[in-house]
């Protein structure tokens, strides 16, 4: 691992340290999940800007889902 330097501000730094210590964790293990899960979001914006843009220039065809309409059915 590699060590790093952050500048955070007071109150920041307080709900952190109430946080890891309900968590029984360490300020570094919250702030690595944080970030893992920062990254995980950013991920799935762009993914689903990805999405949209991709629908935005190819839009889907009257009837093109039909075929898929009774696999939305609850089975009883």
């Amino acid at each position: 691992m590699r060590v790093i330097q952050m500048t955070l501000d007071e109150q920041l730094v307080s709900d952190v340290d109430r946080a890891v210590r309900r968590l029984r964790t360490t300020r570094s293990a919250f702030a690595r999940e944080a970030l893992r899960a920062a990254l995980r979001r950013l991920q799935d914006q762009v993914r689903e800007q990805r999405q949209r843009e991709g629908y935005r220039k190819k839009p889907p065809r009257r009837g093109e889902f039909n075929g898929w309409a009774g696999e939305q059915v609850w089975p009883k």
